[in-house]
């Protein structure tokens, strides 16, 4: 059985970033993989009800984390509190890779609810500083690793060994 990974709807060309773009990350290794059935291609934001395009978000008083125990909050760049719609999102990219047993992710990173190692700082002057999103936060929570798009060549090694892992588990039920 292949490895499955969550990827973020916006790097596979979607136009569903919340200016209505897309982020498209062109590499021969994810288009394999598509063509394998490994990828599971998901908007959080969209999956939660969240329009295209949208005001810019970011997270306020904290990371991921905090603001999945209700110590940092999600706010639009017109002061609007949107914490409970991306809270939904970050349940909801949690259950998709679930149910479709995806043990990595790979996430568009920047982002209040995908971001894995870096979010905007909250006062949208376009400053970034380390930190996870909701979704990404709540995916590690749940034993799904989280990679950045930046970090495509750590998640391919690591589908390498996960693969090479699943093969020889496979061979050894044959025994």
């Amino acid at each position: 059985m292949k490895t499955k990974i969550l990827i973020s709807a916006c790097l596979m060309g979607f136009k569903v970033r919340y200016n209505g773009q897309d982020k498209p990350l062109i590499n021969s290794v994810l288009a394999r993989w598509q063509q394998e059935q490994r990828l599971i291609v998901h908007c959080p934001e969209l999956a939660a009800g969240l329009t295209t395009p949208r005001l810019p978000a970011e997270l306020v008083g904290g990371s991921g984390p905090a603001a999945l125990n209700g110590d940092a909050k999600i706010q639009e760049s017109d002061g609007s509190d949107v914490s409970q719609a991306y809270l939904l999102a970050a349940f909801l990219a949690l259950k998709t890779a679930q149910d479709s047993g995806c043990r990595l992710a790979l996430m568009t990173d920047g982002s209040p609810t995908c971001g894995s190692t870096k979010i905007y700082d909250g006062t949208f002057q376009g400053v970034t500083q380390p930190g996870m999103g909701v979704a990404a936060a709540l995916l590690r929570q749940n034993g799904i690793e989280v990679y950045a798009e930046g970090e495509l060549p750590a998640l391919i090694a690591r589908i390498e060994a996960l693969d090479g892992e699943l093969t020889h588990e496979e061979d050894s039920y044959r025994e």
